[in-house]
C-alpha cells in the first residue's frame, strides 16, 4: 500500500484547533464588551451587513457560511428576536425571504467590528501579504479538493 505524506499529517486537526481558539478568543472579547452576540450571530450579521444593498436570503446565508439551513434559521430567529434583523418577502419570489439588518443591527455590527478586527490582527501577527496570499491559496486548494 502506497501512502501520501498527507496521510499521516493531521492538517485538518491543526485547522480545527486553530479555528476553535480564534472562536474562543473572539467570543470572550464579545462577552467582555457585553455585546450580547455569539460568534455565529456575528458571522451572519457580517454577511447580512455586506449584502444590505441587494438583500440576502436564508439559503444564500447558509451557503455563504457553510451552515445547514436549520442552523441559519435558528440564528436568524435569535437576531430577529433581539431586534437586530428582519425578514421581508422577496419582491420577485414569494417563497423567499430577504434578511436585512435593523438600525440596531447595523449599530451592533459597527460596535462589534473593531473587536473582530482586533482578534484578526492579533491572530495574523506579523505575517506578510505574501503569507496571506499563500495561506488563502492553500486553504482554497484544500476546500476545492474536498468539495470537488
Amino acid at each position: 500500500m502506497t501512502t501520501n505524506p498527507s496521510d499521516s499529517r493531521a492538517y485538518f486537526f491543526k485547522i480545527d484547533t486553530t479555528m476553535k481558539k480564534i472562536r474562543q478568543s473572539l467570543q470572550k472579547k464579545l462577552d467582555d464588551a457585553q455585546l450580547d452576540i455569539t460568534v455565529d450571530q456575528w458571522v451572519l450579521l457580517d454577511h447580512i451587513y455586506r449584502s444590505q444593498k441587494n438583500g440576502i436570503s436564508q439559503n444564500e446565508l447558509a451557503e455563504m457560511t457553510v451552515k445547514d439551513a436549520p442552523t441559519v434559521t435558528r440564528i436568524i430567529d435569535l437576531l430577529v428576536k433581539k431586534g437586530l434583523a428582519e425578514r421581508s418577502m422577496a419582491e420577485n419570489d414569494r417563497r423567499r425571504f430577504n434578511i436585512s439588518l435593523t438600525a440596531d443591527g447595523e449599530k451592533k455590527f459597527h460596535d462589534a467590528f473593531p473587536i473582530v478586527a482586533e482578534v484578526r490582527r492579533k491572530g495574523w501577527g506579523d505575517l506578510s501579504e505574501n503569507d496571506y496570499q499563500t495561506f488563502v491559496r492553500i486553504l482554497d486548494s484544500i476546500y476545492n479538493n474536498i468539495t470537488g
